[in-house]
């Protein structure tokens, strides 16, 4: 009884993992039932095994999510029956204007226990520390559960977030805004809904799924292929080597002791941390998305790609459309395309830019700001105005319209991925970048090199008149960014021809810039990770802060070469695992494919190897998934 209570019962402080042999050993019998359920069926036998399965794999899910997280399975089934429902009526209701307001309905149910449970902390601390009250948070869902239960059993002074709650919330909104533009049909049989809310390998750490690419699979028949069954082991070892051999090794010996206290470690210890944590989030979250994607293949579903070598990308822009794909297309789908594109702007632009200046002029007091937002609205009022609007031309126009928008969606990310306020400046500062870059493009050489010129002079002036590190740190970069442009402008003037040469420098500069800046925005998305939701706001700027000031003050280069040596290993895994990453993709698909044509006795052979030296890297402590905090 005590083996089957540990084998059956969620435990905290043992949640399912991708990474432990327990999660391998559930999907084994998983696999082997669903092998009997789908072995050799025809006709209307084929398709009553089809629902068959669809209803095992629908309860595999939810006991997965509940060895997760326990009785929060309570609210994937609520959202679930809740959107199956709404979607069902605005169907019914399509051409009425009760169809608006039972979407509104659905986002505003959605959305709000979103709200609830990830952001109760955040909206808390911004009311006290703009109105001096003293609110606490209550949680009333383990009030209810204590009504029913032994008095006492769930804390109501904390808010637990729900392991996954921000894919499936997003998930389940794509369905009911789909529903209600007519893209796809509302799903009939709730058991079929609830599989694609709560299908297990992508459940709490997507990707986001959209319901017309993963329901039509509920129909067809299973067919997994000698290749794909290859494939799908090759996905599940590469997952697993990112995320135990490099995201792991990496975070236990050198990012989070750093993270922890900046201050104990040299301006050069902090920046390798940084330019490490760059690798050890895609190696985590990639490496999740590749089991996942290997896990859904054996079962005879397709997940879309989430990632493509992002740190390839050239720019900020290229940046977003290889990094975590699936939210991007959700983002671009129900927030920026709404709020014009680069087609328009209207009310939803106005909103939100007034919002964010409001909030950021209250959060540092710097009420003047308003007056220059003012007249910042104002212009872009004139601008979109029919009177200028024509004198502008289509592209300005989509130029202006694409950047109000994009920097809102970008700011809206980042509050995504979690309750702090260095998230909002992450996503920010992306904005920003990819606002600077766009702008940057559209100008001839003679303005990149006076525009460029100008900026470091002043950054150089600021860092010696008021001699802090932050300037510096701004300074020292800026400076490189002149000499890449200098050079490049000089080759220009000298009106020297582009070569295959020349073009791959080129582009090899511009992938180091656009690394260079995305790695320092992960400062602030760092800091705000896996922390308490009450004081998140106020460790997380205490430690950017002193990692910028560590970064940017007086370097000893005395401890480079000892550092180098003491972490000789660490070093050696950054260097290899940036490598494997700019390898070129048909290199990637080449060696894939020749995994999956390997005879089956010599895949095995692999197969066991690799585990075996996968798992020489595990931790005492079994690292989750970074991207289970959001």
């Amino acid at each position: 009884m005590s083996f089957l209570h540990h084998i059956l019962a969620f435990d905290a402080n043992s949640p399912l993992l991708f990474t432990q042999f327990y999660f391998w050993a559930f999907f084994a019998l998983v696999y082997a039932l669903f092998a009997l359920i789908m072995a050799n069926g025809k006709g209307r036998i084929a398709n009553g095994r089809l629902h068959l399965r669809n209803v095992y794999l629908l309860f595999v899910s939810w006991f997965f999510y509940y060895k997760t997280s326990g009785l929060f399975l309570l609210i994937l089934v609520f959202v679930t029956l809740s959107d199956w429902l709404i979607a069902g009526r605005i169907k019914a209701n399509s051409q009425r204007p009760a169809a608006k307001v039972l979407l509104a309905l659905s986002v505003v149910i959605d959305l709000g226990l979103l709200a609830y449970f990830k952001y109760a902390y955040f909206f808390t601390n911004f009311v006290n520390d703009l109105f001096g009250t003293g609110f606490r948070v209550f949680d009333v869902f383990a009030y209810i559960g204590n009504g029913f239960s032994t008095a006492g059993r769930f804390s109501v002074d904390t808010i637990v977030l729900p392991v996954g709650i921000s894919f499936y919330i997003f998930q389940v909104i794509s369905y009911t805004s789909d529903v209600y533009h007519g893209r796809i049909q509302p799903v009939r049989n709730i058991l079929d809904f609830g599989f694609y809310v709560s299908f297990f390998p992508q459940l709490v750490a997507g990707p986001i799924v959209r319901a017309e690419e993963f329901i039509p699979q509920l129909y067809k028949p299973f067919r997994l292929s000698r290749r794909a069954f290859g494939i799908a082991v090759f996905w599940i070892l590469n997952g697993l080597a990112k995320k135990i051999i490099m995201s792991d090794y990496l975070a236990v010996n050198i990012i989070d002791r750093v993270f922890d206290n900046p201050l104990l470690f040299s301006g050069f210890e902090n920046l390798f941390a940084l330019f490490a944590y760059s690798l050890q989030v895609y190696a985590d979250f990639s490496g999740y998305t590749d089991i996942a994607i290997g896990v859904a293949m054996l079962l005879g579903f397709y997940l879309p790609q989430n990632f493509d070598s992002p740190y390839k990308s050239k720019n900020p822009q290229e940046f977003w459309r290889r990094w975590h794909m699936s939210l991007g297309r959700w983002l671009k789908t129900y927030l920026y395309i709404p709020l014009g594109g680069n087609r328009s702007i209207g009310f939803g632009t106005y909103f939100w830019w007034t919002l964010i200046a409001v909030v950021s002029a209250a959060l540092t007091d710097w009420w003047w700001m308003l007056v220059l937002f003012a007249l910042f609205m104002a212009v872009v009022a004139v601008m979109n105005s029919p009177l200028f609007r024509e004198r502008m031309g289509a592209e300005r126009r989509k130029l202006l319209y694409s950047n109000l928008n994009s920097f809102i969606t970008q700011v809206l990310g980042g509050l995504w991925h979690g309750a702090s306020w260095n998230f909002i400046i992450w996503g920010g500062i992306n904005g920003i970048g990819m606002i600077v870059n766009k702008i940057w493009r559209e100008q001839n050489w003679h303005v990149r090199f006076a525009s460029i010129t100008i900026l470091t002079f002043g950054l150089v002036a600021l860092d010696y008149a008021y001699n802090l590190p932050v300037w510096r740190l701004f300074s020292f970069w800026s400076a490189i960014v002149w000499v890449g442009t200098a050079i490049r402008y000089i080759y220009w003037l000298c009106e020297g021809r582009d070569t295959p040469l020349t073009n791959s420098i080129a582009q090899a500069w511009a992938i180091l810039q656009t690394f260079t800046f995305i790695t320092f925005t992960r400062l602030f998305f760092r800091s705000s990770s896996n922390l308490d939701p009450a004081t998140a706001n106020e460790v997380a700027w205490a430690t950017a802060k002193n990692m910028v000031n560590q970064i940017g003050g007086a370097w000893n280069n005395a401890i480079i070469p000892e550092f180098v040596y003491e972490y000789r290993w660490v070093v050696a895994m950054f260097i290899a695992g940036m490598a494997i990453h700019w390898l070129p993709a048909n290199w990637k698909r080449r060696y894939r494919l020749w995994f999956s044509a390997m005879p089956l006795w010599l895949m095995v052979a692999v197969v066991c190897l690799a585990i075996f030296v996968i798992y020489q890297f595990v931790t005492a402590d079994m690292q989750p998934f970074i991207y289970f905090q959001f």
